[in-house]
């Protein structure tokens, strides 16, 4: 499975670069993402629990950042086991541009899936996919650049949403 997005992100270029290096913006913004330990050298240990239609796993794996090019793109992929469940494995090449505004997130990611619930068909594991990169990115996009103003607190937020501009904010941007 592949997809392709971009996003228009309110921050420079270098913020956008500093969050997408930052573990504890990863962890962040991978959704159901339980913990995440390791370096941008030597990869993340990570452990991800997700429903995937009926079927439910936690999926212990690890995360690796290449084909840096600094300030410009990279490459983050991963591979996780989920037990009986199977395994899902895939990545997203990632590329930034300056914009009068700020910056253009670009990203192509490809997935794919095996054991249990590559069984559900190609339907539901696309749709799982595609929601999956889109809260991923919309969660790093809500972390970088934050609100224009801040929000009251609601009754629906959740503790596992994190709170918008928080790595702008963090960093003093």
């Amino acid at each position: 499975m592949k997809l392709s997005d971009s996003r228009e992100i309110r921050a420079t270029p270098a913020m956008v670069w500093q969050a997408i290096l930052d573990p504890e913006v990863l962890k962040a913004c991978i959704p159901g993402c339980q913990s995440l330990a390791g370096s941008v050298t030597d990869g993340y240990e990570a452990v991800v629990k997700q429903k995937v239609g009926p079927v439910s796993a936690t999926f212990t794996g690890v995360v690796h950042l290449s084909d840096i090019v600094e300030g410009k793109s990279l490459r983050i992929a991963g591979e996780g086991k989920g037990g009986v469940a199977g395994f899902a494995k895939g990545g997203a090449d990632v590329t930034l541009d300056a914009t009068t505004d700020g910056t253009r997130l670009s990203y192509e990611v490809d997935a794919s899936v095996g054991g249990k619930i590559a069984q559900l068909g190609s339907r539901i594991i696309d749709g799982f996919a595609k929601k999956m990169a889109d809260e991923f990115f919309t969660r790093f996009q809500d972390a970088v650049e934050g609100p224009e103003e801040e929000p009251a607190p609601t009754d629906t937020e959740t503790t596992d949403t994190p709170k918008k501009g928080w790595f702008k904010r963090l960093v003093g941007g």
